[in-house]
């Protein structure tokens, strides 16, 4: 992790509405309580009509720049398939992915110029091995009643590669940033994907 120093980076890629920056909000919120210096970056793309959105994230004891350059992410947390495919090239050889399992089909193949690829999480495992872990987010959410807490469950995945930042610091973060009607349901959401990794 970063106790020689080092920056930690993490790539965020979903479509707009999945949360994707309330998961990169909550990750800054754990980081920064946990004493490390944080650095994002957010790009939002046609986010209101179901595009891109990406978010570099950047944790150390000293960072200077928010960007991370492609080749250098050390954490893909993607919330959506196709998502995590357009920036496989920006992960290192030992870099851990965690990927929501949903397709959300782009303009292009809903209008039929082009398919939706069937073999990104073949892609994946072939390339990352024992590296990737690709989790059912939304029916882990929906079996909770409500499929938009799927981004809290690939942050609790995420959570346990941190073994030192203790689960009551996530569920703080999560609570901080979410009304009181949704702490409980998002609760249960984090400790779902916390069982997945």
């Amino acid at each position: 992790m970063t106790d020689n120093g080092t920056v930690t980076n993490i790539f965020l890629s979903g479509v707009g509405g999945q949360g994707t920056i309330l998961a990169s909000n909550i990750l800054a919120e754990v980081f920064l309580n946990a004493g490390y210096d944080v650095k994002k970056a957010e790009v939002h793309g046609m986010a209101q009509r179901g595009g891109d959105v990406t978010t570099h994230f950047r944790f150390g004891k000293k960072v200077y720049s928010p960007l991370i350059e492609s080749g250098n992410v050390d954490f893909l947390l993607s919330f959506e398939l196709l998502e995590a495919a357009r920036y496989i090239n920006w992960v290192k050889p030992e870099g851990k992915i965690i990927i929501n399992r949903q397709a959300i089909l782009p303009p292009a193949v809903s209008l039929g110029q082009t398919g939706y690829p069937g073999d990104i999480e073949e892609i994946f495992k072939k390339r990352f091995k024992d590296n990737v872990w690709i989790i059912n987010g939304q029916e882990l959410a929906r079996k909770l009643g409500n499929i938009q807490a799927a981004n809290v469950v690939l942050v609790g995945a995420f959570s346990r590669f941190f073994p030192t930042i203790g689960e009551d610091q996530w569920i703080d973060a999560i609570k901080a940033l979410l009304p009181i009607k949704l702490h409980e349901l998002n609760e249960k959401a984090f400790y779902e994907g916390r069982k997945t990794v």
